[in-house]
């Protein structure tokens, strides 16, 4: 054969290209066996990402009956009266919702058993499967129940425009509209909910709007006036729960914008749904509706107009209702009260550091992954083939390039979905951990991949050569000379990330895990110690990180001191 020939050309660099995956393969290879630490981890994480749960097939009602619970879904953070820890014993959970999901169960025969999500993200749940219904004070719309089976109103809810006490010229919804001040009134609501479609409508662009995740948030912010805010628009049975808590605000005007507070199924659970409307339309008739809204203070007139409340004879009964819109007859639930001090810190502090431990587990089972799958592709597109290198490049640049949240909601919402197209009738799916524990991986892992590919490109060239002059492959060379070097000069910014992983855990509260951040706002919200909580948890994320610093840099005088020896 001739020298230079096409074929031996071709040849010469199919074997190159051999060569290169059988190094990049040692390399593998020798990682695994050195790394067994990081392997073992990496491996256990593996197996809770691939860790599949079968999905609800079962009909609604008849899937509750066989389990023995009701599974209902709310959000903590949105706070009373609707779902909210209780204040001598945080653990435990009360609110008018709360009461309404134990009467379901109780009819129904099972107990019912609470499951926290983020609010707009609880109808995404019920459709994975991972709840029954969803029962947090979600307003009936016309493509709400389109899309998902929408109960009988439980609750006639108004809105209640507030403003300060001290503001004496905002008297009436007109004066809203009016400028003041030389500016536009700025209007505190909830984003997505009822209240910001309302103001909206109304007003148009003759006010501005600021969006709040809280409602006490709002109404907060409202009273102390931050950021020029005029007025807050509430929901009526919000207000009148936490009138107490926030003296300096009134009601302007009468209250406006009826709706109804519904329970939401999947579409498909009719005989599930048929159930809750029995129980709904049942308690309103015996009182027992009553009772319960009474005690949390909202039951007002509104909610008689519907006409169902019979008495014992079965005759029409009107219950009697002071302007303050309590029943005198009804149990009551003590106001809201803002607690502060070392007594909040006494009674919710230990769910903060509980809810840190899953903040540090998170952080210790995804960070090992990411740096091995970052080494990996670092070397994949410094020395892999091209069939390699090219994956390996796209996977950083698209990682890199998309936000964490929705890589977290892709892989919690969109695998189960992917794995039953692959295998019709498996319902199969994936728990929340280990969709937390992906995403925080593979985010990660892109960033030590530039990190690594950084630190390798560092290190002379020359000392690439001179190792294979002496009649090292490559892959010893990599393994013996350059990354020991590389990991050295990696060290801090890998740190870095480690110390960010801590914080960006708060992310995943999207897909129901609750760490550390979220735990605080329940909490917060709930308590009304912003200030004591908030200096807990910052304690609480210095203790997680100081340490891993203090660590690094002496790691780093130890490899330095290694150097120089």
């Amino acid at each position: 054969m001739k020298k230079g020939s096409r074929f031996t050309a071709r040849t010469l660099r199919r074997f190159n290209d051999f060569c290169r995956a059988c190094s990049l393969r040692g390399i593998i290879s020798h990682l695994s066996r050195r790394w067994k630490h990081v392997g073992t981890i990496a491996v256990f994480t593996c197996w809770c990402v691939t860790q599949l749960q079968p999905a609800k097939s079962d009909e609604g009602l008849q899937r509750v009956l066989q389990r023995g619970t009701l599974i209902w879904g709310a959000d903590q953070e949105g706070g009373g009266p609707f779902v909210y820890p209780k204040p001598d014993d945080p653990t435990q959970l009360q609110g008018f919702e709360v009461e309404l999901a134990d009467l379901i169960a109780k009819h129904l025969g099972v107990q019912a058993q609470f499951a926290q999500g983020q609010w707009d993200k609880l109808p995404d749940l019920m459709d994975r499967g991972d709840i029954d219904i969803v029962l947090n004070g979600f307003e009936w719309t016309r493509s709400r129940s389109a899309r998902y089976g929408t109960s009988v109103p439980y609750y006639i809810y108004e809105l209640q425009l507030l403003g300060r006490k001290s503001d004496t010229s905002l008297k009436s919804w007109d004066d809203l509209l009016k400028p003041y001040n030389g500016r536009k009134r700025k209007v505190s609501v909830l984003g997505g909910a009822a209240a910001q479609d309302f103001i909206e409508q109304f007003a148009g662009d003759r006010v501005d709007i600021a969006l709040f995740e809280g409602v006490t948030d709002a109404m907060e912010a409202t009273e102390l006036g931050l950021s020029s805010i005029d007025a807050n628009l509430q929901d009526l049975p919000i207000w009148m729960f936490y009138a107490d808590g926030f003296a300096d605000l009134q009601p302007v005007g009468a209250p406006v914008g009826r709706g109804y507070y519904v329970a939401l199924t999947r579409k498909s659970d009719t005989d599930l749904l048929k159930a809750v409307n029995q129980v709904i339309v049942q308690a309103l008739q015996d009182g027992t509706l009553r009772r319960i809204f009474s005690k949390y203070r909202i039951w007002n007139e509104t909610q008689s107009m519907r006409g169902l409340e019979v008495d014992s004879a079965g005759s029409f009964f009107v219950p009697s209702v002071d302007d303050t819109g309590k029943d005198p007859e009804a149990e009551e639930q003590e106001s809201f009260q803002q607690s502060g001090g070392w007594q909040v810190i006494r009674d919710r502090g230990g769910l903060l550091v509980e809810s840190a431990g899953m903040t540090v587990l998170l952080s210790v089972t995804a960070m090992p992954l990411a740096v091995l799958t970052g080494l990996l592709m670092a070397l994949a597109r410094l020395y892999g083939p091209w069939y390699l290198r090219v994956p390996a490049t796209m996977y950083v640049e698209l990682v890199r390039g998309t936000p964490l949240v929705l890589q977290l909601y892709l892989i919690y919402f969109l695998v189960p979905k992917l794995l039953d197209m692959l295998l019709p009738g498996s319902g199969l799916s994936i728990n929340a951990f280990s969709a937390a524990v992906a995403g925080l991986a593979i985010n990660y892992s892109a960033y030590e991949a530039e990190i690594y590919r950084g630190g390798i490109q560092s290190i002379p060239r020359g000392q690439m050569e001179a190792a294979l002059s002496l009649g090292m492959s490559q892959s010893l060379a990599l393994r013996r000379i350059i990354i020991p070097q590389a990991t050295r000069l990696c060290l801090p910014p890998m740190t870095n990330d480690f110390i960010a992983l801590f914080k960006d855990t708060a992310v995943c509260s999207v897909i129901t895990v609750v760490e550390l951040s979220k735990q605080y706002y329940i909490q917060a919200r709930s308590a009304g110690a912003i200030v004591e909580l908030g200096l807990l948890t910052a304690l609480l994320y210095l203790a997680m990180s100081y340490p891993l610093s203090v660590l690094t840099s002496r790691l780093e005088k130890q490899l330095g001191q290694e150097k120089r020896g």
